[in-house]
């Protein structure tokens, strides 16, 4: 087994120079609409992919003129608008409407719901003679926020033929024309009191451009005619050599800083003692995953936790989600349709049930949030991202993926031991934007990392994503570790 060390005074005092994703100009029919087709190919972070997603950088600008500051942030606004229409370039008016299951949600209703978001926190209560689209959209888009008032059924949604596409569209745009012209005009007092909440729509927006993908991608894979939303954009590389990387004990800080945009799970940062750990310095892989299906892993209750191994058995999982074997092979379901499953690429679309049952079977565990976080503060913030156009996992990584640990970041969200509960000082924000994070700290787990449908400039370091331990439909993958003796 071969072995590195990182040196403690590296792992608590290095400073990384964080990468950045520009901003591309996006092409505009004459109804305001993005037009995928007039965008420039190759004008992204992966020029060589020809498909062109360019999301904000969505912090609070940092300008010295308060004029310029709100055309800054408009300009923020906007493109991340531009970025979800891009995304639904490929889709026909019937794939906006299907549920595929109570977890998923319809297309149409993620452009709803995230105009929704900017109509009910911004627009409503700071500008003077707003006049909501519709009153019923309130009830309608209104996901989980009690404190706005009564829902319509999350399990629901796909019942929803009525408003239409185009009235969704239409409802993004009145948003969009009255949101912009507010930025605009703000004042530097203005521009103080809705910044926080405008970057946190921006955010919002961006983790629905995720969910689009994964819930597309969902649905399409039960339909027999196996649909293609882009074509498939294969690596050249192979994965690196396995090998483990020390990181010894110590006491180290973690969670956000405070410099730049972060959800509030991220803080308050605090400092923790931390007892060592081996990481794998890649991503465990579909020929790996497959090893353990064929020594019985699905079969063997001694490597389950109690909980996971009665899902196991009442839904019958037998291999990852999307995976089918027929004929004596193996393959994959992806955004690109069906293919003969490959063995180098990250193995994807496990719950947290299934990655811990696998760590058991190799002899490893899976890392605390805190250890992916102390190890993520040594390799710059590198990927393949959404920007790639990619849309599955690369089976090498990217270009400025420098390691010593690779696919820390793009590819797959990482599942961690750390159920996902406050940092010590936690206290939810008051109001309905408080129930954002704080009321979902119970029965769910950690997920570090970003995947390959997170834009760039969504993916942190202290980034907490979670999900119930049953969810199979994200981008989520497995990484390892094992104790530092």
């Amino acid at each position: 087994m071969e072995q590195i060390v990182i040196p403690r005074e590296k792992v608590l005092y290095t400073s990384i120079a964080r990468a950045t994703a520009g901003r591309d100009e996006a092409a505009h029919s004459d109804d305001g609409r993005l037009d995928a087709g007039l965008l420039p190919p190759g004008s992204g972070p992966d020029s060589d992919t020809g498909f062109t997603i360019s999301p904000p950088n969505p912090s609070v600008p940092q300008v010295r003129s308060t004029t310029a500051a709100s055309a800054a942030l408009a300009e923020s606004y906007r493109t991340v608008r531009r970025c979800t229409e891009a995304l639904c370039e490929p889709l026909a008016s019937e794939d906006y409407v299907i549920q595929s299951m109570p977890d998923a949600s319809p297309v149409k209703w993620h452009l709803a719901h995230t105009t929704w978001f900017f109509e009910t926190f911004l627009l409503v209560p700071h500008l003077p003679g707003y006049r909501p689209f519709h009153p019923r959209f309130r009830f309608l888009f209104n996901s989980y926020y009690d404190g706005v008032g009564p829902r319509w059924p999350r399990s629901k949604r796909g019942l929803l033929s009525r408003p239409t596409t185009v009235e969704a569209y239409a409802y993004r745009a009145y948003v969009d024309n009255h949101v912009t012209r507010f930025l605009e005009s703000l004042g530097s007092q203005g521009l103080t009191q809705i910044a926080s909440t405008v970057s946190l729509g921006i955010q919002h927006e961006q983790q629905h451009q995720e969910l689009i993908l994964t819930d597309l991608k969902h649905a399409w894979a039960a339909n027999p005619l196996c649909p293609v939303y882009r074509e498939a954009l294969f690596g050249s590389g192979t994965p690196p050599r396995q090998r483990w990387i020390a990181f010894p004990a110590g006491l180290a800080s973690i969670g956000h800083d405070g410099n730049g945009f972060a959800f509030d799970n991220e803080s308050p940062r605090h400092r923790i003692w931390h007892h060592g750990v081996w990481l794998s310095n890649r991503l465990v892989t579909n020929a790996e995953y497959l090893a353990f299906i064929q020594d019985r892993g699905y079969d063997r209750p001694e490597l389950w936790l109690s909980d996971g191994w009665a899902t196991r058995q009442s839904q019958a999982w037998e291999a990852p989600l999307y995976w089918a074997h027929q004929d004596g092979e193996w393959s994959i379901t992806t955004l690109a349709g069906p293919r003969r499953l490959s063995a180098d690429e990250p193995v994807c679309h496990v719950n947290y049930y299934e990655a811990d049952a696998f760590a058991r079977w190799a002899g490893s565990r899976l890392p605390t949030e805190e250890e992916w976080e102390l190890a993520a503060t040594v390799v710059p913030l590198g990927g393949h991202f959404l920007d790639s156009g990619r849309f599955h996992p690369a089976n090498c990584p990217a270009g400025d993926d420098r390691g010593p640990i690779h696919q820390l970041f793009g590819d797959v969200w990482q599942w961690t031991s750390s159920p996902y509960v406050g940092y010590p000082g936690y206290h939810p924000a008051a109001g309905a934007l408080g129930e954002y994070n704080g009321k979902f700290m119970c029965n769910q787990f950690v997920l570090r990392g970003a995947s390959c449908a997170t834009p760039r400039s969504h993916s942190r370091r202290t980034y907490r994503n979670f999900f119930p331990p049953d969810a199979r439909w994200q981008f989520s993958g497995i990484r390892l570790a094992k104790e530092l003796q």
